[in-house]
């Protein structure tokens, strides 16, 4: 579905004052992590700190399903992106002592814990993940991929929840739900290059034309800063995003909005094409639905109607 860039609330928009000071970007309960001189319309975050993950038992008939080499070795290397502080959230994000924590987070840690495994994570772009489990520089991939039928054709999927594409608009816009994209006609949206929100809105453009309405203007951020500094100052009237992070920001950024859902899509750990891995991760994630350790996972993060019922392995894709 999904991209990365879900990433937001008071320190992401901080962050992208600095940025935009220093170059031109357009030619849940527990211990506070904001930070003092916020600008308006951002709030106070706070995120969860329960371990819900280290009780965990590792399923010797589930790291049996590994290859060879991985089971001697325990480590696999994970590809992901890295959101410091806790703009990223309920995804990902870092405590100021830079521990990972978000979802994503529990979500993989658990998955290794049954696998009785330890991830190796390296940092890189959304851009890049998928080509290097592609080309074996990473064992896995993880950061929100949706599942499509252009990424079906190149990698395989382990699915761990369903998001969704939605919007978050300005109290200021009228708008209070959109049920087709003829609802955006006129309006500014901004969203991620390059992923499922861009296919959606360049595929759906000729709509307002036909409906006689004037078009909407769509706007690429590779980092949502920006667009929270846009929603603020009306340069911008609704962000399309991944549901889980505008759900969690309309609830941790002042002045915003959620405004609905449009579609939904399965979620999952990515690895190369007919790679022996998807499976194992598949079978890790039925495991923790089983013991009831994925449900815990998603009541941490308090959005427990996000999970799914059963892993599978390369879902049929809807996008």
């Amino acid at each position: 579905m999904t991209t990365s860039p879900r990433r937001r609330t008071a320190g992401r928009i901080i962050a992208a004052v600095a940025a935009l000071a220093a170059t031109a970007l357009l030619a849940a309960c527990g211990s506070s992590t904001a930070a003092s001189g916020a600008p308006a319309g951002a709030s106070t975050d706070t995120y969860p700190t329960q371990d819900v993950v280290s009780s965990i038992a590792a399923d010797p008939a589930l790291k049996a399903e590994l290859p060879a080499a991985v089971q001697s070795s325990g480590a696999l290397r994970l590809g992901t992106t890295l959101t410091p502080g806790t703009s990223g959230l309920p995804h990902g994000g870092q405590t100021p002592d830079g521990t990972n924590i978000g979802l994503d987070v529990d979500l993989r840690n658990a998955v290794a814990k049954v696998l009785g495994v330890n991830w190796q994570v390296e940092n890189g772009t959304f851009a890049t993940i998928i080509p290097g489990v592609q080309n074996g520089k990473f064992d896995v991939g993880q950061d929100n991929f949706g599942v499509t039928k252009a990424r079906e054709q190149v990698v395989d999927f382990a699915t761990y929840l369903n998001d969704g594409q939605a919007f978050l608009a300005s109290n200021t816009v009228t708008l209070n739900a959109v049920k087709d994209l003829t609802d955006l006609c006129g309006l500014n949206v901004a969203t991620t290059p390059g992923s499922t929100f861009q296919q959606i809105l360049t595929t759906s453009a000729a709509k307002c034309a036909a409906a006689g309405k004037k078009p909407y203007g769509v706007q690429y951020f590779a980092d949502s800063g920006p667009i929270f500094l846009g929603l603020a100052n009306g340069k911008v009237d609704v962000y399309f995003g991944p549901t889980l992070s505008l759900k969690y920001d309309a609830t941790h950024v002042a002045n915003t909005k959620f405004l609905s859902e449009i579609s939904t899509t399965p979620v999952g750990f990515v690895t190369a094409k007919g790679s022996p891995l998807s499976k194992p991760l598949s079978d890790a994630v039925n495991k923790l639905i089983a013991t009831g350790d994925y449900a815990k996972i998603f009541a941490k993060w308090g959005i427990s109607g996000s999970g799914i019922p059963t892993s599978q392995v390369n879902p049929p894709a809807t996008l």
